[in-house]
């Protein structure tokens, strides 16, 4: 008769084996254990550093109770004893047996700064991760009155954490981080028609290209439309009279005509709504600034899901995906300030005008002939 299985054993068989950062702890633990007044030197990490609460609970008491001298701490359990005691009142499950095994786990005592700088490490993905977390579920949150700020606000949180986290861990030579593979665009119907109804009142109302400049092809989500916001802007710079069969020319200039039929696009380019294109523009900008967010979390996120990833490769991946959502702010905060009333003010992209020499009242020098 075969043997009965054990449940027990089973569902032990199938945990996955921990990480190389809970070794680090158990070091780290068993380091400051054996060694109390090492504790002292150890002034970056916290207890929200560690993976679990048993570990946190001991790392807290350990901090929180005077050390002994060496010597005496050599012949007597009395601080091991009120360490399990102040951390048993934290969390459960902490034994004597425990705590002897953490001594046992750890290698070198003097090692225990390098544990606790893997463990700062470690606890810094998991930080980064849940920002970038927080960012991806904002972009995807419908029911906020105000999406864009929100994303904004987070988006500005997670790079101040990076800041945060390159400082406290210096860059240093290596090689950069693997820039993850970024999903397909999904076409979206309200978004292609969105693209379609500024595309039909810019034609017709071409003046309004010139004074959204804030708005670029990478902005839209279907290819054709961005080739046609290509050239309106491209025949905006010529100068060049602009209606639905010169934007068409264009097009073939540009190697889209043969896209759609010759009808099809001058149909689109032809049926404007009663909006102004600014709307539809703003329209198509604020997605491209939640889809760039959305994006960015998703990169840092899945570097932070790669344990091969170091600290110095996750900041510099992460500030090159929160530099793509830079540039959509700063388009964005300029399509959605009001321009200045002043009618002489310079246009909001212009360079400003440079300072000439200040005015004077004495008349012109005369040149006199050579």
């Amino acid at each position: 008769m075969p043997p009965t299985p054990d449940p027990i054993e089973d569902d032990l068989d199938t945990l996955p084996p921990p990480p190389p950062v809970f070794h680090a702890e158990q070091a780290l633990l068993g380091a400051l254990l054996l060694e109390p007044h090492r504790a002292a030197g150890l002034t970056g990490i916290t207890v929200k550093a560690f993976s679990t609460a048993g570990h946190a609970a001991l790392f807290a008491a350990i901090r929180s109770l005077p050390a002994l001298e060496p010597a005496e701490h050599a012949k007597t359990t009395t601080w091991l004893n009120r360490v399990l005691t102040a951390a048993g009142e934290q969390t459960r499950g902490l034994t004597t047996a425990y705590l002897h095994h953490l001594i046992q786990c750890c290698p070198e005592p003097r090692h225990a700064p390098a544990y606790a700088r893997i463990i700062e490490a470690e606890h810094s993905r998991r930080l980064l991760r849940d920002a970038a977390h927080r960012l991806i579920q904002t972009t995807l949150d419908t029911s906020l009155p105000h999406r864009v700020a929100t994303t904004l606000a987070e988006a500005g949180t997670l790079t101040t954490m990076v800041d945060d986290i390159a400082t406290r861990f210096p860059t240093r030579s290596g090689p950069l981080s693997r820039t993850p593979a970024t999903s397909a665009v999904v076409h979206d119907e309200e978004a292609g028609e969105e693209e379609r109804l500024l595309l039909a009142t810019a034609t017709t109302r071409p003046g309004s290209v010139e004074r959204m400049r804030w708005l670029i092809p990478g902005d839209f989500t279907h290819p054709l439309h961005a080739g046609l916001w290509q050239c309106l802007t491209t025949l905006t710079r010529r100068g060049t009279p602009i209606d639905p069969v010169t934007v068409l020319w264009e097009a073939q200039h540009h190697g889209i005509a043969g896209t759609a039929e010759p009808r099809e696009l001058l149909g689109l380019l032809s049926d404007p709504d009663g909006c102004d294109p600014e709307h539809w523009g703003e329209q198509i900008l604020q997605r491209s600034l939640l889809t760039t967010a959305h994006h960015t979390g998703r990169r840092i996120e899945k570097l932070t899901d790669d344990p091969a990833t170091t600290t110095h490769q996750l900041v510099v991946g992460a500030r090159r995906a929160l530099a793509d959502l830079s540039a959509v702010r700063v388009r964005w905060h300029h399509a959605t300030t009001p321009a200045p009333t002043n009618s002489r003010a310079r246009n909001r992209y212009s360079a400003p005008p440079r300072a000439g020499p200040p005015p004077t009242t004495a008349p012109p020098a005369v040149r006199t002939p050579r």
